[in-house]
């Protein structure tokens, strides 16, 4: 049994590529860094919502007790979100203190009894909400409401998105490691353990019997990630799968430190089949990781950069794949001002939407949209073959920031959530800036 932990143990070590730390590109200058720190630091204190803070009339203020972050600094998106603050945990500029509240305030938020929404949609039990209020700390498990006895229908799927399960597991495993003690744990909320709750959401979202994959069908069909929640896809599920696979290695680091090494195992054994099938599964003739094996089965450009900075991609699919991407890019048919698609252009379903089922036009928000999210991590993965190309990117990412920064004031509201066909939308939006910082900032020498 050893032998086979310490085997597991060097798995992990040669896999775990989750900050992107083997190889360093710097893909920013010295200034640029800087100047993205600063600006990361204003916006995530901007998210802030501090104790008996308004954010707005209809959600009254903040009664959690503690500190939200909401997903960016205007009045967009009143509420705390599950995955946009997990995604900036790394960032830096939240402290262990603001993290260990809202890692409780999701905790209690997690469903104990399976549950129909008046609109006719299941929450399981261990599902995570996909935000909770600011005002009473409802847990609002699906996209498109506030509304908690009102919420789910079959517009945003038959069950809660499938990230944010995994996001609470990322949200417990960087608040151990900031804080340096395991003992929130084996600490009860509602009477359940926090580390059972960690399991009880791992197990959340569906899989194929005896499949590893998360698995979604018409008929049971959840957000496979929430920066598409108006899109439709089914079959088995990349983008999920590939949190499942970072949760599966968090996991079992976390059980090693409650010297549990028979779970430690088990979760490392489940990351190892996911790296393995991940690209059995997803990948295309060029090295891209397709969304799904259904509906949407599409070359997917967030999914396979992901894959490459986590390092589930190896040897010569990740050359293929940054090849791609970088020729992508030189035509003119990944990125805008330094924001990236979803989906190249040209490769659209067709004329009338970018993905095959969307509920918003071609050309907006997550049909066609350009964000800065994902900037960070397609930098790295074009670094892998052209550097030149990846830092050039990167600085028309900044040079955009620095032109509509918007602690300009009047019009000026950069870093936007995405860009559309008219016009940008939601200013100041957080993940735009925290999730390249993250990149950037573990890229330098």
């Amino acid at each position: 049994m050893r032998n086979i932990a310490f085997i597991l143990m060097l798995n992990l070590l040669f896999s775990l590529n989750l900050i992107g730390q083997n190889k360093t590109y710097n893909l920013l200058s010295d200034n640029d860094l800087k100047y993205l720190e600063e600006l990361t630091k204003d916006v995530v204190e901007r998210s802030r919502v501090y104790p008996n803070q308004t954010v707005t009339k209809e959600f009254e203020t903040n009664n959690s007790g503690g500190v939200l972050i909401k997903p960016g600094g205007s009045e967009a998106y009143p509420a705390f979100w599950i995955r946009d603050y997990a995604m900036s945990i790394e960032s830096g500029f939240i402290p262990v203190k603001e993290q260990k509240h809202m890692l409780l305030v999701a905790a209690s938020g997690q469903c104990d009894q399976t549950w129909i929404s008046d609109g006719g949609c299941m929450i399981p039990i261990g599902a995570i909400p996909d935000h909770i209020r600011l005002d009473d700390s409802h847990p609002i498990y699906f996209p498109g409401t506030y509304d908690y006895k009102g919420q789910g229908n079959k517009k945003w799927g038959m069950m809660p998105p499938y990230c944010d399960q995994f996001f609470f597991i990322d949200m417990a495993y960087f608040y151990t490691k900031g804080s340096g003690s395991s003992q929130l744990l084996t600490g009860k909320i509602n009477g359940v353990a926090l580390i059972d709750r960690l399991e009880m959401a791992y197990k959340t979202p569906p899989t194929k019997q005896d499949g590893v994959m998360v698995y979604a069908t018409e008929d049971f069909r959840g957000v496979d990630y929430g920066f598409r929640d108006v899109i439709t896809i089914t079959g088995e599920l990349c983008m999920p799968s590939l949190l499942k696979y970072k949760a599966s290695l968090e996991l079992a680091e976390l059980f090693d430190r409650l010297k549990k090494k028979d779970k430690a195992i088990i979760y490392r054994a489940n990351a190892k089949r996911l790296k393995e099938e991940i690209p059995q599964r997803f990948s295309d003739s060029r090295g891209m990781l397709l969304a799904s094996t259904g509906k949407s089965r599409q070359a997917d450009i967030w999914s396979t950069v992901m894959a490459i900075y986590y390092g589930v991609l190896e040897g010569d699919h990740v050359l293929n794949a940054s090849r791609t991407i970088t020729d992508g890019y030189k035509k003119g048919l990944l990125a805008k001002n330094g924001n990236i698609r979803h989906i190249f252009i040209g490769e659209d379903f067709s004329e009338k939407s970018a993905w095959e089922k969307s509920l918003v036009r071609k050309g907006d928000y997550q049909n066609g949209g350009y964000w800065g999210t994902p900037t960070g991590w397609v930098c790295y993965a074009m670094a892998k073959t052209d550097l030149a190309a990846a830092q050039q990117l990167a600085k028309e990412y900044i040079d955009n920031l620095r032109a509509g920064d918007f602690r300009k004031g009047g019009e000026y509201g950069e870093p936007w959530e995405c860009y559309n066909l008219e016009k940008p939308q939601n200013a100041i939006y957080m993940t735009t800036v925290t999730s390249p910082y993250s990149v950037f900032k573990s890229d330098q020498k």
